[in-house]
């Protein structure tokens, strides 16, 4: 079984010794780890019972050190697990929860949408995310805490081992910086039958999507119509059952849905699904038989359901891929914050790409036929793909980057001599990185590779 870092990083095999973890008694809460990263869990050094007060319980204060040995007074993959699968919002009180988390409301509101107008739809979901800036937790725009604790523990580990260069297979493939994904939730029949202009407007800027599409009650899914996303490159998957936003409402009636949403999986021999709304429950993707799923936001401060996931790369939840969504839905930015600039898109790349990790995005046909907001997302797809070009960005379907991280998870670092190889299947591919101290910071570098046989130079 991988180790913390190693699975994160891709490390050398046997370099990661596993560290000596307190067994922590009590009740879980927040707590930081050093100045920047705010966990949740058991801690033996003491938690909050909220965010805000998690900076009076500093456990990087509480690691202890002997000799390589580290001990930490909490244990790192359960906290991981904990940001990562949302486990956090189970501490939240009336203060920050939602009624989103109410299903009896939710099933209520969604059964008279279709009836009320779009002035008074808008009106009330504007009241129901008053008071979203306020929210602590996770950090607004982009939250990076699963990230941070990766590196806060890897350079804590090189300072134990005397080491200021750490060699790890590289994130993305080819060296590139980050990986940039563009996806389109098909909720209407307008937006279904919008689909092809869309898909003109990203072609035109060198870009494919993966498209989400309802299979049950919304509209038709007419055959040529599946045929002729992904004739054009274009990638077709799953979006819920019926987007009634009741996927979870309960155990037995999700176990019922999932079993017809994998028929409708393997009936469209579809790899990827998205929940309507982004309602999700990471915990009972066991009953799910796709392959990766992008229902899990890094903030979820104007989505329904309030959380998030807290990272900005993709990662495993039992055998499915957890592909994130790292910047904020355009129904978002229009309608809850009235907002047609894309200032706040240009914010959340910024802060992705210094994380190098995956800036991905979710548009919808549906509310692109509106001419301000589709000359919003052109702006967009300009600012994209002059700075994917200028960056060097991996622009890949999300099945591709599904693919890829699952490949780089079986790929092993192995010493060769006095350098480092990369072996396993697609090794072509990967490239190899250094984690390196400057100072107290732990920085990247990405080795370059001679045209000559992919030599490292």
């Amino acid at each position: 079984m991988d180790s913390v870092l190693t699975d994160y990083y891709r490390l050398p095999v046997d370099w990661e010794t596993p560290p000596n973890q307190e067994v922590a008694v009590g009740n879980a809460g927040f707590f930081r780890f050093g100045s920047k990263v705010i966990c949740y869990g058991s801690s033996a050094s003491g938690v909050a019972p909220d965010s805000a007060h998690a900076k009076s319980f500093d456990a990087l204060k509480s690691v202890r050190f002997n000799g390589s040995e580290i001990h930490l007074p909490f244990n790192i993959s359960q906290v991981i697990e904990n940001l990562r699968r949302e486990h956090y919002v189970n501490q939240w009180g009336p203060r920050t929860s939602n009624i989103g988390s109410n299903p009896v409301i939710r099933k209520t509101y969604y059964f008279f949408r279709h009836f009320l107008p779009i002035p008074i739809r808008r009106h009330l979901q504007r009241s129901y995310f008053y008071g979203w800036k306020k929210l602590p937790f996770p950090n607004w725009p982009v939250d990076l805490s699963v990230d941070k604790l990766h590196q806060e523990y890897l350079r804590l580990l090189m300072n134990t081992k005397g080491l200021d260069r750490v060699p790890f297979i590289w994130f993305w493939p080819e060296g590139a910086p980050n990986a940039l994904i563009l996806t389109h939730d098909i909720e209407t029949l307008s937006g279904r039958d919008s689909t092809a202009a869309l898909m003109d407007l990203d072609a035109s800027y060198g870009f494919k999507a993966s498209i989400q599409v309802v299979p049950e009650k919304r509209y038709e899914v007419p055959a040529q119509y599946v045929d002729e996303i992904r004739r054009r490159g274009f990638e077709f998957n799953v979006h819920d059952l019926n987007h009634d936003g009741n996927l979870y409402r309960d155990r037995e009636e999700f176990l019922r849905r999932a079993a017809k949403i994998n028929e409708y999986v393997l009936k469209y021999k579809a790899r990827g699904f998205r929940s309507g709304a982004m309602y999700r429950n990471l915990d009972w993707y066991d009953a799910f038989n796709f392959s990766y799923d992008m229902s899990a936001p890094n903030v979820a401060h104007l989505e329904p359901q309030r959380g998030g996931c807290c990272t900005v790369m993709p990662y495993y939840v039992g055998k499915i891929l957890e592909i994130p969504l790292t910047t904020t839905q355009d129904y978002s930015l229009f309608h809850i914050l009235n907002d047609y600039s894309i200032d706040l898109w240009k914010e959340q790349v910024d802060l992705i790409r210094a994380g190098n990790g995956l800036i991905s995005f979710i548009s919808h046909p549906d509310y692109l036929i509106e001419r301000r907001a589709r000359a919003t997302f052109e702006k967009l797809l300009v600012y994209l793909a002059e700075l994917a070009e200028r960056e060097k960005m991996w622009t890949p379907l999300a099945g591709d980057v599904d693919r890829w991280w699952r490949t780089r998870s079986q790929m092993k670092l192995v010493q060769n001599g006095s350098g480092w190889e990369i072996v396993g299947s697609g090794k072509e591919r990967a490239r190899l990185a250094y984690a390196y101290l400057d100072g107290d910071k732990l920085q990247y570098e990405v080795e370059r590779v001679s045209a000559h046989e992919g030599v490292h130079s």
